[in-house]
């Protein structure tokens, strides 16, 4: 994509627009304004959400960017979305939010008065060509955007042309490591409507989930089984949100030890278990984050079923450890001492003592979740990792087993063997609930219900 001498991006092999095109292209258009109605769906949460962000910085001005386009391969750009926080405090999660700023303007003794500078929707007189010649921005090419009424309606925050926006000195949050924080702390905490929103993409997951199932048949077939199965799921993402909340790992046999397996290239062997970890993210761009460990065959083998068990105990023990006011790592240390006490009764371990399971689980087993799949990772660590629990906080716990299939420290028979279950849960006044409770995490559960998918057929 190139720059012409107007500004426009266009293609290197645009054809050139004469006086007469330019000037019937400018004619005769209907109004067509977005609904009266219309608000962003978190419209009535921003603007304490902009309060608490404006407490913390009396006096002075901040900036959150939504972010620019990213070139994939010469003039194609990578699909868009705004940066987190930049959706967190405007409620404006759509593709057509490149390069929109919000600036939190001091105002008074202590408050800030909120500004978005945008990119308005391109007029279609004056000799303005943007709208159906610009590539990046223009309606014609990449939709409509809102005009700055539209906009102000949309959100409740004052809007001005992005032109206008001055550099007078500020914090950037794409700069500024105290108030990237700062953004991170505030979102730790989830109120009512994010759960909400957190609930939804976990129950869009869970229907991919089981859309998988179905398609397992299909995907034993295909030499890349492992793509078939991360095409199905996508389609669930796409169709019923914004899409997936981070890229799925699809891992069958071996490819499971990876604890992130992307290349999803594989062929599927029904001797073998898969293990999928995807998310659906909703248009909010809230995402879940759910891991299954299925056997292809419907039924776990001895050996398989012996791995499942040991993680599955792990997972009880570190869902059991949630509670407001426990440490946040006390949930990975339960799971993990139950990992320890498992190998050390396999013999794969001398003693349960010590950090030497780490060589067979490899990373820790949870962490937050929320607009990002690892959620509020900018926060401090005394308030995260080394912090309490709250309720209102959403995580994620995930202890597994990745058994190397070059390890020599384990019998032939557990080689190449990956297990990891993970679950969303919320904390509440007294304990957690677990917010993906329908997808089955028992042996016993999960032959069952594969077993009615796969004898119901793709449409079950």
């Amino acid at each position: 994509m190139t720059d012409h001498p107007s500004g426009l991006h266009i293609g290197s092999h645009d054809l050139p627009v004469s006086g007469e095109l330019s000037r019937f292209m400018a004619a005769d258009w209907a109004a067509s304004p977005l609904s009266a109605a219309a608000r962003v769906p978190a419209h009535a949460v921003t603007p304490a959400r902009r309060a608490r962000l404006s407490a913390l910085f009396p006096g002075e001005r901040l900036v959150v960017r939504a972010g620019e386009l990213k070139v994939r391969s010469n003039d194609c750009d990578h699909r868009f979305r705004p940066h987190s926080a930049y959706a967190w405090l405007t409620g404006l999660t759509g593709e057509d939010q490149v390069g929109h700023v919000l600036v939190l303007e001091p105002s008074g003794p202590s408050g800030h008065e909120a500004v978005l500078y945008l990119r308005p929707r391109s007029p279609r007189a004056d000799g303005n060509e943007e709208f159906y010649r610009d590539r990046r921005y223009g309606e014609f090419w990449v939709g409509r955007r809102a005009d700055l009424a539209e906009a102000e309606l949309l959100t409740g925050i004052r809007c001005a042309h992005l032109d206008s926006l001055g550099t007078p000195p500020a914090r950037d949050a794409a700069t500024d490591h105290e108030l990237a924080t700062a953004l991170s702390e505030l979102r730790l905490v989830k109120d009512a409507w994010e759960v909400g929103q957190l609930q939804l993409a976990v129950d869009h997951t869970t229907a991919g989930f089981e859309d998988v199932v179905r398609a397992l048949p299909r995907a034993l077939a295909h030499e890349r089984g492992e793509r078939w199965i991360e095409g199905v799921f996508g389609l669930r993402a796409r169709a019923e949100g914004n899409g997936t909340g981070y890229d799925t790992i699809a891992a069958s046999g071996a490819h499971a030890c990876v604890l992130h397996w992307i290349r999803n290239d594989g062929r599927l062997n029904g001797d073998d278990l898969l293990l999928l970890d995807a998310g659906v993210e909703t248009d909010t761009l809230y995402t879940a984050d759910i891991t299954r460990t299925l056997p292809l065959s419907g039924r776990f083998s001895p050996v398989q079923r012996q791995v499942y068990e040991l993680v599955l105990a792990a997972q009880d023990a570190g869902m059991a450890a949630l509670r407001p006011g426990a440490s946040f790592r006390d949930f990975h240390r339960a799971g993990m001492r139950v990992i320890a006490e498992g190998l050390a009764d396999w013999g794969v371990l001398k003693a349960a003592e010590g950090d030497l399971h780490r060589r067979y689980t490899l990373c820790s087993s949870g962490h937050m979740l929320g607009l990002d799949v690892h959620d509020c990772a900018r926060a401090r660590a005394d308030t995260y990792l080394d912090g309490v629990l709250e309720e209102g906080q959403v995580l994620t716990v995930e202890p597994g087993l990745y058994l190397q299939p070059d390890d020599e420290t384990l019998p032939a028979e557990l080689r190449g063997i990956g297990v990891r279950i993970e679950d969303d849960l919320v904390i509440t006044s007294d304990g957690a609930r677990l917010m993906s409770s329908a997808l089955p995490r028992t042996v016993a559960g999960i032959e069952e219900w594969m077993g009615a998918l796969l004898e119901g057929g793709p449409d079950a």
